[in-house]
């Protein structure tokens, strides 16, 4: 099963849910906007104290999860992308 389409996929739920949280925390204030968008622990912080929507539970929990998971599947797909490591003969042959 390829797993870089899955890291794509999970990148771009991610990427959508992070776009909901991107535009309150701007409709909030221009400097939480710049907050959320420019340090990447802010968001995790203001997603769960001060994000406020109806399907908060859904949009946090769709990015956290998604942005995990194709962090997971990114990693996983680019080592299997990788050559296998030269092997030298033992010395002595």
């Amino acid at each position: 099963m390829p797993l870089l389409p899955l890291a794509l996929l999970f990148s771009l739920v991610a990427l959508v849910c992070a776009a909901f949280l991107l535009v309150h925390a701007f409709r909030r204030s221009v400097g939480t906007g710049v907050m959320v968008l420019l340090i990447p622990c802010y968001v995790f912080f203001y997603a769960f104290s001060q994000f406020e929507h109806r399907h908060k539970g859904f949009i946090v929990a769709g990015f956290v999860s998604c942005a995990a998971l194709a962090a997971v599947f990114l990693g996983l797909g680019a080592h299997a992308l990788a050559p296998p490591p030269i092997r030298f003969p033992p010395p002595g042959f």
